[in-house]
């Protein structure tokens, strides 16, 4: 096979795996503030993902604090607040670390899924245990968890949102 017409095989394969639609779809994912035009837009993707990672953690101290005081005795749920102080906290290790699309969207899912656990918990019950909002830490829980939610949300949209400059140089 001649080896022009190899490289020029490859390099139709290159281009039509990045224009695909997953290939994409990853690239937009694993967009990072460093991917920005805007300055302004770096900042604040930048502010409101170590802010959000802040609110991951203190969730999941809260989360960690009633596990040890207790909640660990409570079948499913006993073992769900341990996944979610420990998860939480290197969800927000990375996302504080790497700030791209799809973690600044997992912690956002994430809190508003913790969020709608206690609020299931509180009215209907989850896993056989009904919880009561009057509970010491439920409402801060509350709050830390829809704040952090929404702040990691508007960094991904900011993210998504924003034009793309160049590739940052690598050194």
């Amino acid at each position: 096979m001649n080896s022009s017409h190899t490289s020029t095989l490859l390099r139709e394969h290159d281009t039509a795996s990045r224009d695909s639609v997953p290939g994409r779809a990853a690239r937009l994912l694993a967009r990072g503030p460093a991917r920005v035009k805007s300055p302004g837009a770096r900042w604040a993707v930048n502010v409101l993902a170590i802010a959000g990672a802040a609110l991951i953690v203190w969730s999941s101290v809260i989360h960690l604090q009633l596990w040890a005081d207790g909640y660990r005795s409570i079948s499913v749920i006993g073992p769900l607040f341990l996944i979610q102080g420990v998860g939480g906290i290197a969800l927000a290790v990375v996302l504080a670390v790497f700030r791209r699309v799809v973690l600044l969207a997992a912690g956002a899912v994430m809190m508003a899924a913790t969020a709608a656990g206690l609020l299931l918990s509180a009215g209907i019950g989850l896993f056989g245990y009904t919880e009561s909002l009057a509970v010491p830490y439920a409402m801060s829980s509350l709050v830390v968890e829809f704040a952090s939610a929404a702040v990691l949300a508007a960094a991904a949209a900011i993210l998504l949102a924003a034009r793309p400059g160049s590739r940052p140089v690598r050194r």
